[in-house]
């Protein structure tokens, strides 16, 4: 028996439920990120997987969705390599993290928009100084450790 692949409006859905009651470092609804992902993923040229991927992309190091339920979930194979993929692990080298992400087909892109968002002026003004300072810090150096140009 085949089993029905979710439509990127139920993970949307089930994204945005899963995060419901989280906010980001600026205290702002963690939804807001996971739509700025996709709206960053789709601008890249990002296919459905990656779309996918970018509503989940967060979810299982987050804790708002178990590493089982996406095992299980009705997902295509490349969109669960792409959220483990960007899914750090504890006590992960950096260089390790990026290494996975460069090598799982179609992550790249997905993370890119992510450290887009993360790193945006906008968003980061809003946090204290000593904050906004290590957060520009380790957004530059993942970037680098990526291959992406900075900015």
């Amino acid at each position: 028996m085949t089993q029905t692949l979710l439509t990127l409006a139920e993970i949307e859905a089930l994204a945005r439920t899963a995060h419901a009651a989280q906010t980001d470092k600026a205290g702002r609804p963690y939804t807001e990120h996971l739509q700025a992902v996709v709206d960053g993923v789709r601008e890249r040229g990002g296919d459905d997987e990656q779309i996918a991927a970018a509503w989940l992309h967060d979810a299982v190091e987050d804790d708002a969705l178990s590493e089982d339920w996406l095992r299980e979930a009705a997902l295509t194979g490349r969109t669960k390599d792409i959220v483990l993929a960007l899914t750090k692990r504890e006590g992960e080298p950096p260089e390790s993290y990026a290494k996975r992400i460069r090598t799982t087909p179609g992550a790249l892109v997905v993370k890119a928009s992510d450290l887009a968002h993360n790193a945006d002026p906008a968003r980061l003004a809003v946090l204290d100084e000593h904050t906004r300072a290590r957060l520009t810090k380790k957004y530059a150096a993942m970037r680098a450790l990526l291959g992406l140009p900075p900015g």
